[in-house]
């Protein structure tokens, strides 16, 4: 069954992008892609969006999903690594696939893939909809089927193989699927690096499929239709719903007085290991000197090694292109939390 955890437990990636250029030391411890036509996604509730909507999605809040869905969401920047990482993903696929069936003959199954990455619209709500990676008529039931291709760093989000124990985000997804196409397992193949093949299971249930549903079905008609946007779950989406200021005043809680006082304890906190981070580093690169590998019992221990670093110099562009520069300079009004306790 699926459970949703503490929302306030799961970590979103952030990409920050700088170019500046300079060459610096860096101080560290130790088949061909199928066309698939473009849809438009702000017309529709698919699988990966309900996770978001539960606010148990690691890379998209419900307010973030908003902003795609009403078309406020600014253009997201695909870099060339993160694209490598798509691209081969999508090639791993039908491999993955072949992998899962041949395993699953040689343990005595009856297999036959029915088709690959079928898309299904909602009987009910025809604004929701899921896209099937494969089919499978395993042992005479027709049931639904994912291929996740995870790094081995990521390999401790999924839990015994053959049970349902999957990332929390995906088992909202498969969820979903099941709820549209009305099938009872989906079999999930999870192939670690390139060479652990895991095969999960997770069962049809219905009272997740109908919370999920409801959720979605709310998020779709009170905030998508109604160009309301949900509430915020993080400081990002605070700082980006509430970003400017009324000027006014608000009396707070004993809660809200408490997070303050932890708030202001958790700053010197950091600034105290930040402390001690630099000292650290100090310490040990001034030991290092020009050498570029530390050892400690024949075994490398840290490294502090050059590498290219490109930025644009603001200060030099400013003063040869100023034109240019102001062209694309921008200034920005950010509201800034400062706390005030005496």
């Amino acid at each position: 069954m699926l459970r949703l955890r503490d929302r306030n437990q799961l970590h979103r990636r952030r990409r920050h992008a700088a170019r500046h250029h300079s060459h610096w030391r860096v101080f560290s411890v130790s088949t061909e892609l199928a066309v698939v036509p473009e849809i438009d996604r702000s017309t529709f509730i698919g699988g990966s969006d309900v996770a978001a909507i539960l606010g148990v999605s690691p890379w998209k809040t419900p307010y973030e999903l908003w902003l795609s869905k009403t078309g406020r969401a600014e253009r997201e920047e695909v870099s060339p690594a993160q694209q490598k990482r798509f691209d081969r993903g999508h090639r791993l696929e039908p491999v993955v696939l072949d992998m899962l069936i041949d395993r699953l003959t040689d343990e005595g199954h009856d297999v036959e893939l029915i088709c690959r990455n079928k898309r299904y619209t909602d009987e009910t709500h025809p604004f929701l909809a899921c896209e099937i990676d494969f089919e499978l008529m395993l042992d005479g039931e027709h049931i639904n089927g994912d291929c996740k291709t995870v790094h081995p760093f990521a390999a401790k989000k999924w839990g015994e193989e053959g049970t349902d124990e999957v990332p929390i985000d995906y088992a909202a997804q498969f969820m979903h699927g099941l709820g549209i196409t009305g099938r009872r397992r989906c079999i999930v193949a999870t192939l670690i690096g390139m060479d652990d093949l895991l095969i999960y299971f997770v069962d049809r249930d219905d009272e997740t499929i109908d919370a999920i549903r409801a959720r979605a079905v709310q998020f779709w008609n009170e905030c998508v239709l109604a160009d309301l946007p949900p509430d915020p779950i993080d400081f990002d989406d605070c700082r980006a719903i509430y970003a400017k200021s009324n000027g006014g005043s608000i009396e707070a809680t004993p809660e809200i007085r408490e997070a303050v006082s932890k708030l202001a304890e958790t700053k010197h906190k950091l600034k105290v290991f930040k402390d001690q981070e630099e000292e650290l580093s100090y310490r040990i690169t001034a030991f290092m000197q020009p050498n570029a590998v530390l050892t400690y019992g024949g075994a490398t221990i840290a490294t502090w090694k050059n590498q290219d670093d490109t930025r644009v110099d603001q200060k030099l562009l400013k003063e040869d292109a100023p034109d240019i520069w102001a062209k694309y300079s921008r200034t920005k009004e950010i509201r800034v939390l400062r706390l005030k306790l005496k």
